[in-house]
């Protein structure tokens, strides 16, 4: 089965354990198409920024929950320094 072509960020690519969460919730699929890629930058770079497997899960978990709540950025975090 072809995966479902999502937007990803400015710098990075949705990795593939973000993408089966996003594509698995329409609610926040919406709101991940309606955010600007610099925005989608920023999720996927807190993601994939953890250093441990528990915590990249948790923010995915986590991340997840704030969009569906309409945050449309990770709060309380520096941003992402590849821009």
């Amino acid at each position: 089965m072809p995966k479902k072509q999502i937007s990803s960020g400015v710098v990075h690519n949705v990795p593939p354990d973000l993408h089966k969460a996003l594509t698995a919730d329409a609610a926040v699929l919406k709101a991940w198409e309606d955010i600007t890629p610099l925005a989608r930058n920023e999720w996927i770079c807190w993601v994939t920024s953890a250093k441990q497997d528990e915590t990249r899960d948790r923010r995915i978990t986590v991340g997840l929950d704030k969009m569906r709540k309409g945050m449309r950025r990770p709060c309380c975090w520096a941003g992402c320094p590849h821009r």
